[in-house]
């Protein structure tokens, strides 16, 4: 949810790869596009992996001669894996505020300037956190398919930086170094899948391992997301937080229905709605969803919205609590609990 914002949208699984002559591959081979049989990708796969509308498509093709498919056996679009990683790039510079005519028509390395995604991974690294250090062995476990490895390095990360420090000083800067390699192409999405999966089983044993809130601790704090938004990773990392100051959290998981969240706000009787983003939903659904959800729930309801999905921060909605960073969040539990003139946990 709030800050260290997820990777860049990776929606459903892309189509099974094509036979390879002389049987499948194993290993590191996975990662060699290039032993591979070419593979092609329908519309509908295009669409559902980038999240760009076939119509959008269609009239880029049009209006800016990219992308270009070639026609399959049934004379349908069919789609490169280059053209696909050049679309998810576009993506990305779009929900930041760049203009399909500038970015559309430009060659792919142009693109990963103006996106910052160009840097190396040393580049990267050299700008973090000391305590990040061990960032290139868990890219490493994640390209050798080493799942238990991945999972025991994290489990250790937590032990050494506690909750906030793991969230803040390895979850936050791995998540971007996954969603930069993933956009390059140098992470195929199973591998992502596979870090996801491994973040998610550690963080979920950290907030079990922390004092239980009691159903009267306050704030009350129901997380979920809107439908649209599958990427829940975020929500996770917010609720460790909250845990941490003894919020009493419910979380819905992904793509709850509004109606439905806010049913749930009162059955829980929530002090607070926290909502995760990325910028795979269209800037305004995410606008007119707060909006409605505003609305819909009691003034005494507070709309807290974060993540990475810049639509957030550049339209505000009244009564809606933006949170650009996790690391905020502590400072704002604090703030809600002095102006409801309620003490902290303990």
């Amino acid at each position: 949810m709030m800050g260290n914002p997820e990777f860049p949208p990776v929606v459903p699984t892309t189509p099974p790869l094509s036979p390879v002559p002389g049987g499948a591959p194993t290993g590191t081979e996975m990662n060699d596009r290039n032993r591979l049989t070419p593979i092609t990708f329908s519309i509908a796969a295009v669409e559902r992996d980038t999240g760009l509308s076939k119509d959008t498509l269609r009239v880029w093709e049009r209006r800016y001669g990219f992308p270009t498919p070639g026609r399959d056996d049934l004379d349908e679009r069919a789609y490169t894996m280059d053209q696909v990683e050049k679309l998810r790039l576009i993506k990305r510079l779009l929900d930041a505020g760049h203009r399909p005519g500038r970015v559309v028509p430009l060659p792919f390395d142009e693109l990963l300037g103006l996106g910052g995604a160009g840097r190396d991974a040393s580049a990267q690294l050299a700008e973090m956190p000391a305590a990040t250090g061990d960032l290139p062995s868990y890219i490493s476990l994640i390209r050798a398919h080493d799942g238990p490895g991945l999972r025991v390095a994290l489990t250790r990360a937590l032990s050494r930086n506690g909750v906030a420090g793991f969230i803040s000083q390895v979850v936050g800067p791995l998540n971007a170094m996954v969603g930069d390699a993933w956009l390059r192409g140098q992470m195929e999405i199973f591998e992502e899948h596979l870090y996801t999966e491994m973040v998610q089983v550690v963080l979920r044993q950290a907030i079990a391992s922390l004092p239980e809130a009691t159903p009267s601790s306050a704030p009350r704090v129901l997380l979920t997301t809107f439908p649209g938004e599958p990427h829940g990773l975020g929500l996770l990392m917010a609720e460790a937080m909250f845990s941490l100051e003894g919020c009493a959290c419910t979380s819905l998981g992904v793509q709850t229905p509004l109606w439905d969240t806010v049913l749930a706000a009162s059955a829980h009787r929530s002090d607070i709605v926290a909502l995760s983003f990325t910028g795979c939903m269209n800037p305004n659904a995410v606008v007119d969803g707060l909006v409605e959800i505003r609305q819909k729930l009691p003034e005494r309801v507070r709309v807290w919205a974060g993540g990475s999905a810049p639509v957030l921060f550049r339209r505000r909605v009244d009564g809606v609590q933006p949170m650009p960073r996790l690391e905020d969040l502590p400072g704002q539990v604090r703030q809600w609990r002095q102006t409801s003139d309620l003490p902290g946990p303990g």
